[in-house]
């Protein structure tokens, strides 16, 4: 098993859309480290912090876990839109996706919060320059934040 952390914008999905929802596949991802994660890393079961970015409050709001093998991301073959990539083929995708099923939300666990705690330190989404949608987290920063944070 493996710990991951997924970052959504909430005004597109949140964790209240999840919960709503169940389930959803996690699409429209189009950074190939985050891909490959996806790809090659995520097993069924896996567990997930579900992460509001870009908001005026980031952080984590909630737990989810990854329900389904990789699958081809839809979105990469609608034209017109955002997600829409051209050099993709159904018979060779270039973007994959995974779906994730609700577990609970949380009280949010801010981003200051989360950079106010020392064993969190190299915790990958508190580096410096880290973009990435999808981050690993170790089993002792699940463990922290599970046991000593969450609400």
């Amino acid at each position: 098993m493996r710990y991951w952390l997924m970052k959504s914008e909430p005004d597109e999905y949140s964790i209240d859309d999840l919960k709503r929802d169940k389930k959803s596949a996690w699409f429209g991802v189009r950074n190939y480290q985050a891909r490959n994660f996806m790809r090659d890393d995520m097993s069924v079961g896996d567990p997930v912090f579900f992460y509001h970015s870009s908001c005026p409050e980031p952080g984590i709001a909630g737990i989810c876990k990854i329900a389904s093998k990789p699958l081809p991301d839809k979105t990469q073959f609608e034209a017109g839109t955002k997600y829409f990539d051209p050099k993709s083929t159904i018979e060779k995708p270039i973007w994959m996706c995974v779906e994730v099923a609700f577990v609970k939300k949380i009280e949010l666990i801010s981003l200051a919060a989360l950079r106010d705690v020392k064993a969190l330190a190299e915790m990958r989404i508190l580096q410096r320059g880290n973009r990435l949608s999808i981050t690993p987290v170790t089993e002792t920063e699940w463990q922290y934040i599970e046991t000593k944070l969450v609400k």
